[in-house]
């Protein structure tokens, strides 16, 4: 992920998402160089909407909102902005529990993606997680590996209505 050059010191909060979240993470998830680095096509308004309908219904998914907290000089919370999601779910035809995320691009590079990621882990439970990243998506392999993944294998994967043709690494991240 490209942005800013060192990670910058900021606070970070996991909470539940809400139908209010859908629109943000829409917008974050049509974003051109985001998807471009995830390996995957945007989905239409249409089907966001109805893969968060079976998200909202599905007791085996968890899903958070990463949000950035702004706090004056006394520690009084001053704002929470919106940075992304992170998610424990099946993909469509697995039996094992994956794990992905989504920065908004105005975030990169602030280790943002890393500090959730610790977060979650520490309040799911559920192990072994797998994770797939493309092996040109630097930043993800990066934060997969400073969370304890480990690389299981890569493998090419062909183009699909939601995927790129590319190669992906494979994680697995086994009990603590």
């Amino acid at each position: 992920m490209s942005g800013n050059s060192s990670p910058q010191p900021v606070e970070l909060s996991l909470r539940q998402v809400t139908w209010d979240d859908v629109p943000l993470m829409y917008e974050i998830g049509i974003d051109p160089a985001s998807c471009e680095m995830a390996g995957v096509k945007p989905r239409t308004r249409e089907a966001f909407i109805e893969r968060w309908k079976a998200i909202f219904q599905d007791p085996a998914v968890s899903t958070r909102i990463i949000e950035i907290i702004t706090r004056d000089s006394s520690g009084t919370e001053l704002a929470r902005e919106f940075a992304g999601s992170i998610s424990v779910f099946q993909a469509p035809g697995e039996d094992r529990d994956s794990i992905g995320y989504w920065i908004a691009r105005s975030h990169w590079g602030m280790g943002i993606a890393s500090r959730a990621l610790a977060l979650f882990l520490a309040q799911e439970p559920r192990r072994p997680l797998y994770a797939t990243a493309a092996t040109t998506n630097a930043a993800s392999l990066r934060v997969l590996d400073r969370n304890g993944f480990k690389l299981v294998r890569t493998y090419l994967c062909e183009e699909t209505d939601r995927y790129l043709a590319r190669e992906v690494a494979e994680f697995v991240l086994d009990a603590p």
